[in-house]
């Protein structure tokens, strides 16, 4: 269970015709995934709910804080991805260095955070355009705009061919999803761009007055709806005040999830020992700066107790008589969301092909497409399974398991680079994590600290996912495992 596999082995998988991934990206490309997929939901919807009700004018402080503790994982994901350069993200690094069991603990996760994020980013997606399409005056036969609560049946039509459309483009190849992410990522940038350069003529400074409200006691309710934080150690989060910020900071952290999912595609990357960092931090650093530029302006343009939560950047301008802008924005979010639906369900693909690879999932799923040098087979069967889960199901509450899965992989990945700075000190790293063990163990109580302010409710379901991952992988995966069936890592 705990037996690991060599960095040798894992680079010489690659290079099997069969079961080979196409080398097409740059370190521009990479940047751009990432960017594609960080800037989403988060910025465009995050930004006023957090303001109103947690962090006030200070909610730039609070995007601070979660890029810091992002900036300490992205690091160590650095590490590893030049120096690992092999599809599978936080399961390869764990196979690497922790072992087999918790390599398909991880990988296991990441299937869930990634199919939940897609399926989440697509019902997203499918609202943007139904208000756009309702502006125009169209509007979708009744039963097919996503389940009704109070019948309790629909389908969500828009979300489930998006999430189609997108499966297409990815078995057609890497470099066209590059190059379609590469057009939507301007659009969504110019977008961000424009609030922020456009905004900044209407703040008002007494908006900012006071910076950090006083903190007031955050009903955070009880039992299962109470964080674990509260459940564990009776610390109560505040609203508002020094410490709202960080607890700001725990919600505000969906607004960076995505750079991990730029390690996903470490093989199919032309240099990734030069350009894995490059595009890993590069993109956090992009998305930091802008997220902070955006929350100062739109708390600058509207008082933070004013904001609208659904929509607050396009409803500021609203409330400074600049509808167009509004419009604008709705149309960039709608279009931005594309990119990362594709690169979530580009992410999962390719854990799902490294675990197949390995053997812990069917073999049947590591061949690539002879022409497009693609995961074609678990990019189809992943791509309808989630474009029926966008159009059936409802999973707004489901979107925590997405943070908590991500923050859990920041941890694992964090201990990996520890463990193989010690266990494989003659490895050439491209890239080296700076202050180890120190950096890494901040990473660690960075990420925790994040997950222990989600619901105890999000913790369980997490739990009872993971049990059934247990369940699989004793059944299936410890039998089939390629490394246990060559009796270890000497003789794989």
């Amino acid at each position: 269970m705990f037996r690991t596999k060599t960095i040798e082995q894992s680079i010489r998988d690659t290079e099997e015709p069969e079961h080979a991934l196409k080398k097409s990206l740059s370190a521009l490309d990479l940047t751009v995934f990432g960017v594609g997929v960080i800037i989403g939901t988060g910025i465009f919807v995050l930004t006023g709910k957090v303001a109103k009700e947690t962090a006030g004018p200070a909610t730039a402080l609070a995007f601070v804080a979660a890029g810091v503790a992002c900036g300490l994982a992205a690091i160590c994901y650095a590490e590893f991805a030049s120096t690992v350069p092999v599809a599978g993200s936080a399961y390869t690094f764990s196979y690497a260095s922790l072992g087999e069991l918790v390599a398909w603990t991880i990988g296991w996760d990441l299937v869930l955070e990634f199919a939940l994020g897609t399926a989440v980013v697509a019902v997203g997606w499918s609202g943007y355009v139904r208000s756009l399409m309702d502006n125009a005056g169209w509007a979708l036969p009744d039963g097919l705009s996503g389940p009704d609560v109070a019948e309790g049946f629909g389908f969500d039509l828009l979300a489930f061919l998006l999430v189609l459309l997108l499966t297409v483009i990815l078995v057609l190849g890497m470099k066209l999803s590059a190059r379609v992410t590469a057009v939507v990522v301007a659009v969504k940038v110019t977008v961000v761009l424009i609030v922020i350069i456009a905004g900044s003529f209407f703040i008002d400074t007494d908006n900012y007055s006071p910076f950090i409200p006083d903190a007031v006691s955050q009903d955070a309710g009880s039992g299962w709806d109470a964080p674990m934080v509260q459940l564990l150690f009776g610390y109560e989060p505040t609203n508002f005040g020094v410490m709202g910020i960080f607890t700001a900071a725990s919600v505000v952290f969906f607004a960076f999830i995505g750079f991990d999912v730029v390690a996903t595609a470490a093989e199919e990357t032309k240099l990734p020992q030069r350009d894995m960092p490059r595009g890993i931090l590069g993109s956090l650093l992009i998305c930091t700066v802008l997220y902070v530029a955006v929350s100062v302006v739109v708390t600058g343009m509207q008082h933070y107790s004013e904001l609208s939560v659904s929509a607050p950047l396009a409803d500021a301008f609203k409330a400074t008589g600049h509808p167009f802008y509004a419009g604008t924005i709705s149309f960039g979010a709608a279009v931005g969301l594309t990119t990362v639906c594709m690169i979530l369900l580009l992410g999962q693909t390719r854990v799902f092909f490294a675990m197949s690879r390995d053997g812990l999932l069917p073999r049947f799923f590591s061949v690539t497409h002879p022409r497009f040098g693609t995961p074609y087979r678990p990019t189809i069967l992943l791509g309808v399974i989630i474009a029926i889960i966008a159009g059936f199901t409802s999973i707004e509450e489901l979107a925590t398991l997405v943070n908590i899965g991500t923050l859990f992989a920041f941890v694992v990945v964090a201990l990996g680079v520890i463990v193989l700075r010690r266990t494989r000190p003659d490895l050439h790293r491209a890239f080296r994590t700076p202050m180890v063990p120190l950096l890494p163990i901040l990473s660690v109580a960075a990420s925790l600290w994040l997950m222990l302010n989600l619901p105890a409710e999000t913790w369980l379901r997490f739990g009872i996912w993971m049990a059934l991952g247990f369940v699989v992988y004793f059944v299936y995966g410890r039998g089939h495992s390629r490394l246990g069936r060559a009796g270890g890592a000497a003789k794989y």
